[in-house]
């Protein structure tokens, strides 16, 4: 199951993220089509909305906004992907040293549910919580409905 889940490699599961799975971008493709004619129908500016800044915004959530998931970033960025113990596990959740792992503090912080998957993949194993991240975003589940800050 691991080969066509996307997770991120510290515990969140990119099948949740509306960037991660490819949603914000598909909505503001969607948008942009649904109102490509009031471009052209409403002159520039009329009732205060400005267009051209709009059409900005949709071009800025399509171009931008898709997350490759890290799986595929080739320069990372994040301080997880540059541990080696990540590389050899595969998870941050199946490392020991994850709840303290100065390298996951970001994750822990923002996504502090990551600690609760750290210990249901002692529970039930990596594949069996993939498995329920999986039917959790095939529900409907979005990381911004579970994150608190």
């Amino acid at each position: 199951m691991e080969g066509d889940y996307q997770f991120g490699r510290c515990g969140v599961s990119c099948e949740m993220c509306s960037a991660g799975n490819g949603r914000v971008v598909e909505l503001a493709e969607e948008l942009k089509r649904l109102t490509s004619d009031f471009f052209n129908d409403f002159p520039e500016g009329h009732g205060g909305f400005d267009w051209a800044e709009y059409r900005r915004g949709l071009d800025f959530f399509i171009e931008s906004y898709g997350c490759p998931t890290c799986r595929n970033i080739e320069e990372p960025w994040c301080e997880v992907l540059k541990c080696e113990k990540v590389v050899e596990k595969g998870s941050c959740l199946l490392c020991e040293e994850f709840p303290e792992c100065p390298r996951t503090e970001y994750q822990r912080g923002r996504y502090p549910f990551v600690l609760e998957y750290y210990e249901r993949v002692k529970e039930i194993g990596f594949e069996g919580h993939l498995k329920e991240e999986r039917e959790r975003a095939e529900a409907g589940t979005l990381l911004n409905d579970i994150r608190k800050y």
